[in-house]
C-alpha cells in the first residue's frame, strides 16, 4: 500500500467553515484535509463591512494574497499601524503580531491565505481587549 503522506494531492474546494475570527472559508491545505505538517491555504471572502475579530496566530506567520477587493488592516500591539492591501497585492503577518482586517469596501474582499500552521485554526487567539482601539 503506498504512503499517503507521500503523494501530491488536488483538493477541490466545497466545504467551509466559521473561523475564530469571525470570517467564513473555504476548506484548502491542511492538516485535516491532506496530512500536511508545516502549512495552511485556504480561501476566504468578506462581504462589504465584514469586520474581523482581534487576534493573533501564536507561533505562525501569514501571507496573504489579494485576488479581488480590498482590505484595510490595523496591526501591531495596540493595532497602531494601518495598511490597505488592494487586489493583486501581497501581504505578510509575522507570527504574534496582532491584526484586524476590515472590509470597509462595497465590494467582496476575495483573497487566499496561507500560514505556517497545518491546523489553521489551531493557533488563532483572539484579543477582545483589542477590539475597541479601530473604529467601527
Amino acid at each position: 500500500m503506498p504512503d499517503q503522506s507521500r503523494t501530491c494531492r488536488v483538493i477541490r474546494p466545497g466545504g467551509s467553515y466559521l473561523g475564530k475570527q469571525g470570517f467564513t472559508y473555504v476548506e484548502g491545505i491542511s492538516a485535516e484535509t491532506v496530512g500536511s505538517t508545516g502549512l495552511s491555504m485556504v480561501l476566504l471572502t468578506v462581504p462589504p463591512g465584514g469586520r474581523a475579530s482581534a487576534h493573533k496566530h501564536e507561533h505562525h506567520e501569514t501571507a496573504i494574497y489579494i485576488l479581488a477587493g480590498e482590505a484595510e488592516t490595523w496591526f501591531g500591539e495596540r493595532l497602531e499601524q494601518h495598511v490597505v492591501v488592494k487586489a493583486g497585492e501581497l501581504f505578510y503577518i509575522p507570527a504574534d503580531l496582532p491584526h484586524l482586517a476590515v472590509n470597509r469596501s462595497s465590494e467582496p474582499l476575495v483573497a487566499v491565505i496561507a500560514r505556517t500552521d497545518p491546523n489553521e485554526q489551531e493557533s488563532v487567539v483572539l484579543l477582545p481587549e483589542l477590539e475597541g482601539l479601530v473604529p467601527r
